[in-house]
């Protein structure tokens, strides 16, 4: 029952912090857009349409919930293992899983197979809370297999994975908004975390820039890692988004950011 609530609110959260951010971010826009909303937010609806029936069509093999009642039910894991308190196991897998989630980030860059999948991501001439929902159903199901395997190794019980998930989403919905925060809110919160500012210099055309802050939700791994940048070498204000071979409007467009993987 617990499990099943949560799952509502990890779909109602970030759906309420999707609105609730693209609010600020007309009163308080960090940059101004390229290519504007429209057509980009109908795309990103589109992006978000077809991966929710994706993910529906995974369920019925994997999905991390899935994954993580299995190892409940089999008691199978790492954390079965070691048989800590819940707070300490939970603990323990929300660090182990967010260092996972920059892992797959890094290879999404590393390699040129997953580059083509995520690249479609990165093809986005804007970045505003929307970009958060762009992504191609192919990196969808890599990453959805890869955090499952995740799961099942560590035994992450169902709560604690679903948890997990709805932090994930509600940090890169945050992370990926064009709105300006404080700078003195900022410097506190990005010592910890991956501020929109800090991401920003991920979605540089600039590839070193694009070759750094590879974190979701915390900054220790970057800086551990030596991938972290606090800035463009051009400044905010001047920095170009977007993958420097697509100038014009073509990623606004679905059909083509869903063929830009096969061409």
């Amino acid at each position: 029952m617990v499990e099943a609530g949560l799952g509502i609110y990890a779909i109602a959260i970030p759906a309420l912090l999707l609105v609730l951010l693209a609010g600020a971010e007309l009163m308080w826009p960090r940059r101004a857009l390229v290519l504007g909303r429209y057509p980009r937010w109908r795309t990103h609806a589109l992006f978000f349409a077809t991966n929710a029936i994706v993910g529906r069509l995974l369920s019925f093999v994997v999905v991390v919930g899935v994954a993580a009642t299995w190892a409940s039910t089999h008691r199978f894991g790492v954390l079965h293992v070691l048989n800590w308190p819940f707070w300490a196991e939970a603990l323990l897998a929300f660090v182990v899983l967010d260092f996972a989630v920059w892992l797959q980030h890094f290879a999404m860059h590393r390699f040129a197979f997953f580059w083509r999948m995520h690249a479609v991501h990165h093809s986005d001439r804007d970045l505003d809370v929307t970009t958060a929902l762009r992504f191609h159903p192919f990196e969808l199901i890599v990453s959805t297999l890869y955090k499952s395997a995740i799961v099942i190794l560590l035994g992450v019980p169902v709560i604690v994975a679903l948890a997990f998930e709805l932090w994930l989403n509600a940090n890169a919905l945050f992370n990926h908004s064009n709105i300006r925060l404080p700078s003195k809110i900022d410097r506190i919160l990005r010592v910890f975390f991956i501020t929109p500012d800090t991401h920003l210099v991920h979605h540089s055309v600039a590839v070193a820039e694009q070759k750094s802050n590879f974190g979701f939700a915390l900054s220790i791994w970057d800086r551990l890692f030596g991938t972290y940048r606090a800035e463009s070498a051009v400044g905010a204000e001047n920095q170009k988004i977007g993958l420097s071979q697509f100038d014009d409007r073509q990623p606004a467009s679905f059909i083509w950011s869903m063929k830009q993987p096969m061409t």
